[in-house]
């Protein structure tokens, strides 16, 4: 063999690795300048006082301490901690209702069923907002609907006692598209023969819904679990589109705050304070998921 061959050989697998590092280049670098800088960024800001164009001064703990002693902020977590219900406990239960369905059942253009019911995932908040602020409405068709049968109507977003209730079903509207789609995902790659075993055994739906189903579809439980807690905390444009956190603030949650701290009142230190710690609770969530999927795969193993 030649030397310029040899030398080309002995080259290929160093210049295949470096041609890989080349590749993801953009994306790292974008990731890092994107999201990577502005995280270290709003760590650094939260211990000054610091109002997004000045100077950053006085160094040191007092916006996570006033964070502590804010009513504000306990309300919001409050607010968000109920959103959770209808961001994650009831779309998961709708998307396993349906996942039941549309696996187990033959029914007719099941395609265009499963795409329209997956349409709200995709809209634009902006958009789902505006739509169901209108509904909403006095003289909306949620109301017109409900005198129809003898229900008295109700300005709902501007109601203190239902408007959390209402924002939150528009919540649930929009997050049980993904959650259907996971678990379909996940019923489909079920083994046949389990099912086969169930009914043999004189299973009924509920039981192969029970034994079958719901084990067969943990890991996607939990993803699921995951992107819609993480939608809750993180829900902005639904809640500014239809309620802007009103009325009063029954309806104010995180991000809402985080706005309103660092573009009304210019306190961008103690906004970046808040948003650190809305991430450290994410952080903990995923990662006892993260743990609870990992000790699961361990025990599927042994």
């Amino acid at each position: 063999m030649s030397a310029p061959a040899q030398r080309s050989r002995s080259w290929r697998p160093f210049g295949q690795r470096w041609q890989a590092y080349l590749l993801i280049l953009p994306g790292v670098t974008l990731y890092a300048l994107f999201v990577l800088v502005p995280i270290i960024n709003t760590a650094r800001y939260s211990f000054y006082d610091w109002t997004g164009f000045s100077e950053p001064t006085n160094p040191g703990l007092q916006n996570y301490a006033e964070m502590f002693r804010d009513p504000d902020f306990w309300r919001a977590i409050g607010n968000n901690a109920f959103f959770v219900i209808f961001y994650t406990l009831i779309p998961i239960l709708l998307g396993l209702f349906l996942a039941s369905i549309l696996t187990r059942g033959r029914l007719r253009g099941m395609t265009i069923f499963r795409a329209g019911l997956f349409i709200p995932q995709v809209m634009s908040p902006v958009v789902v907002g505006i739509i169901w602020r209108w509904l909403f409405t006095l003289d909306g068709p949620i109301n017109i609907f409900l005198e129809s049968i003898g229900i008295q109507g109700r300005a709902w977003l501007g109601d203190f006692a239902w408007s959390r209730l209402a924002v939150g079903s528009v919540g649930s509207w929009v997050e049980y598209g993904l959650c259907m789609v996971l678990f379909i995902a996940g019923a489909q790659a079920i083994d046949e023969e389990l099912y086969d075993a169930a009914r043999a055994f004189g299973a009924n739906r509920w039981q192969e819904f029970r034994y079958v189903l719901l084990p067969g579809l943990r890991q996607q439980i939990l993803v699921a679990f995951v992107l819609t807690f993480i939608a809750a905390l993180r829900v902005f444009d639904l809640v500014y589109v239809l309620t802007s956190g009103g009325p009063g603030k029954t309806t104010l949650v995180t991000s809402l705050l985080i706005y309103d701290e660092a573009f009304n009142r210019n306190r961008a230190g103690y906004a970046s304070a808040i948003a650190v710690a809305i991430g450290v609770i994410i952080l903990i969530v995923s990662g006892s998921v993260y743990w609870i999927q990992q000790r699961q795969a361990a025990e599927e193993e042994q």
